[in-house]
């Protein structure tokens, strides 16, 4: 009897010495999983950022090649606007900016066409609150808004003249931009 209950034991602890080699085993591949895969992650990485670098090395080049080009510029200065407030009382904005152009004749064409440039911004600014003008978001899109309309006008008064490339107005900077 006492032979059985060894050779019992023997036979049970040989089996649990399979099941703790299979898990051993397991536990092993996947060691060797999480570490191959932690590898290639690290592997690919330095690719990763060597290709995000190189498209934002692209963007970086081409900006700095816009602003690399002369730039030339064109100002309308002391500009008295009547705008109103969300409660509709008026108010007076003065308003002087900048543009600057590829082309080197831009200050010719905007004094050319002072009275259309002078227009659009009227209507411009005519078509806001002074409460939208007075935050950041206002003027980002009224520059935006103006830059293109300026483009548009210039591009019209152009048109016959090969030499001048279209929308070449690149940025436009707000000198003075006071509301009383």
């Amino acid at each position: 009897m006492a032979e059985e209950e060894v050779k019992e034991e023997v036979k049970s602890s040989g089996g649990g010495k399979g099941i703790l080699i299979v898990l051993i085993v397991l536990v092993v591949l996947l060691m060797g999983a999480v570490g191959a895969g932690a590898w290639y992650v690290l592997t690919q990485m330095p690719n990763q950022n060597a290709q995000n670098s190189t498209k934002s090395d692209k963007v970086n080049k081409q900006e700095a090649d816009e602003d690399a080009k002369v730039l030339y510029k064109a100002e309308i200065n002391d500009l008295v606007l009547n705008i109103t407030n969300s409660k509709g009382r008026e108010k007076l904005m003065k308003l002087s900016f900048v543009i600057k152009s590829t082309e080197e004749t831009i200050e010719q064409i905007v004094e050319e066409n002072r009275a259309e440039i002078i227009d659009v911004v009227i209507a411009q600014i005519s078509s806001r609150s002074s409460e939208e003008l007075l935050t950041v978001g206002g003027k980002a899109l009224l520059k935006e808004e103006l830059l293109d309309e300026i483009n548009r006008i210039i591009n019209e008064a152009t048109v016959t003249n090969e030499d001048i490339k279209k929308n070449n107005v690149k940025k436009l900077f707000f000198t003075s931009f006071v509301i009383k």
